[in-house]
């Protein structure tokens, strides 16, 4: 991999390295016409710090928006996205299910 490439990558991980932006993806991805007062009350937080996220993610092209009227709903813009989380989910499990096993006592 270039270094240039590697730096935009790092930069993409950086992004997505918030665990309330992979909950915001997460969500708009199951919920593509919410509003942000919607996600905020989903999560539990503020619309403000909803907001500030959902810009964030915007303007490094991971979501698009639309406005409604006066509300504005967050689409996923980029399908490489879920996938790549998805990945480091199931790698996450991989790794938690080979660390059980070294901890657990042989059944046998």
């Amino acid at each position: 991999m270039s270094e240039p490439l590697a730096e935009l990558v790092a930069t993409r991980l950086r992004i997505l390295g918030q665990p309330l932006r992979i909950r915001l993806i997460d969500l708009v991805d199951l919920r593509p016409e919410a509003t942000v007062q919607e996600l905020a009350d989903l999560l539990g937080t503020t619309q403000q710090n909803v907001s500030q996220h959902l810009g964030i993610l915007f303007r490094a092209g991971a979501l698009g928006r639309r406005k409604k009227g006066t509300r504005v709903h967050y689409f996923l813009d980029d399908q490489h996205i879920l996938p790549l989380l998805e990945d480091a989910a199931a790698s996450i499990s991989r790794q938690l299910a080979e660390l059980s096993r070294m901890v657990e006592p042989d059944a046998s």
